[in-house]
């Protein structure tokens, strides 16, 4: 069976790729070419001056750019899943699950009650990684009557959990290297297509050639571009993962191992 969050990837794909594509097609590769033709036209007319300058809409009307901008939306949706599940889990640190045993001890026989307290909430609260650690390590402490062995317990699930959330940002760390690499794509094409018009040049039409120029060129600076917000956004969700992971952990070696006693010091 397909996960939820993988079916929200595909689905979110598909949105970014018809509303990326139905702009583009209806207004940015429309406006930009009447522009590039009004350009063209002025030059051979021999009073080229200002109008040799480009607007955005002309640095981004390639379809190299088009498709940086469907991985950059896509990305970004695929992001802001994660910050919102992220965000979801840090809010349980706030609900005091073991708020009724701060400051006492907590025996291995009090341990399936405190266990107790924690299964009796949703099934989505109870899949977060402060309930599954806090589950571990009640269950450790009551098999081994060891409060090391449940201080190991909580520290090993939460090392799992950071290279768990660490592995899921591949298809984004994917995606930010992807984009410099269409970009330079479009930089072959357009140094391609400017050769091949290499002989218009000669013969005083430089129009072709620029054009062709100017895709390879803007193609690799909006890539470029692109690929600098991605990366800043991506250093925010794991910067907030691995914050949450630690804070997790402080939790439970507050809340939970300071408190165990196996009893013999009781």
């Amino acid at each position: 069976m397909f996960t939820k969050e993988f079916i929200y990837q595909v689905i979110s794909l598909i949105v970014a790729i018809i509303v990326v594509h139905a702009v583009y097609l209806i207004g940015i590769r429309p406006q930009a070419n009447s522009f590039l033709a009004e350009q063209a036209a002025t030059v051979l007319a021999g009073e080229a001056g200002d109008s040799l300058e480009r607007p955005f809409i002309v640095l981004i009307k390639d379809y190299e750019q088009e498709s940086c901008f469907i991985l950059l939306f896509w990305a970004v949706a695929i992001m802001a899943y994660k910050f919102r599940a992220a965000g979801a889990e840090r809010a349980m640190l706030s609900k005091g699950l073991l708020s009724s045993t701060q400051g006492m001890r907590i025996l291995p026989d009090d341990t399936r009650d405190t266990s107790r307290q924690i299964e009796s909430l949703s099934k989505a609260e109870k899949e977060t990684l402060l309930s599954r650690t806090l589950l571990a390590g009640l269950s450790r402490f009551r098999a081994t009557k060891d409060v090391q062995n449940a201080s190991t317990t909580i520290g090993a699930l939460c090392d799992g959990e950071s290279e768990r959330l660490d592995s899921e940002l591949s298809m984004v760390r994917y995606i930010a290297w992807a984009i410099p690499s269409i970009g330079f794509i479009g930089t072959v094409r357009g140094i391609g297509e400017a050769l091949g018009k290499a002989h218009k040049a000669v013969e005083g039409d430089i129009t072709q050639v620029t054009q062709s120029l100017g895709v390879a060129f803007n193609s690799t600076l909006i890539a470029l571009f692109i690929s600098i917000v991605l990366m800043f956004i991506v250093h925010q969700l794991q910067l907030m993962q691995e914050r949450y992971v630690m804070e997790v952990e402080r939790y439970c070696d507050d809340a939970l191992v300071s408190n165990l006693s196996a009893g013999d010091h009781v």
